[in-house]
């Protein structure tokens, strides 16, 4: 079986550890949501937070919502001038035969600037 990759991203309103969890569990639970995938069923999962995050692992917000088996891995973004700031971004790895065209991916809050021609679930990356 393939595995595919589920991008998504969000943003919190301040670097405290209750709005990074709160945003992330909302962000898992919509990419989980929007693919109809399984818990059971993915890989991995990778958590990147912008360099201006510091209160929270956003892997925490996983754990908060039982996804205790799978492998996670939190990271640090490189600075990049211009970039979106106080932003938490995911990659989740889902073992599936859906094609590449059918993952919906989900930008929320800011995010949403990161990927517009993804935002609306009717469009999909040509691949």
């Amino acid at each position: 079986m393939p595995v595919r990759g589920i991008r998504g991203a969000t943003t919190v309103a301040a670097d405290s550890e209750e709005e990074i969890l709160q945003a992330t569990r909302a962000l898992l639970q919509e990419m989980v949501s929007a693919n109809g995938v399984q818990v059971d069923d993915l890989a991995a999962a990778y958590f990147t937070v912008t360099q201006d995050l510091h209160a929270a692992f956003p892997a925490r917000a996983a754990r908060d919502l039982g996804w205790t088996a799978l492998p996670m891995l939190n990271g640090n973004e490189i600075p990049v001038p211009g970039s979106l700031r106080r932003c938490v971004r995911v990659l989740l790895w889902w073992n599936t035969d859906c094609p590449p065209r059918d993952v919906h991916h989900v930008y929320q809050r800011e995010a949403v600037s990161l990927r517009p021609d993804w935002v609306n679930t009717s469009l999909r990356p040509e691949e």
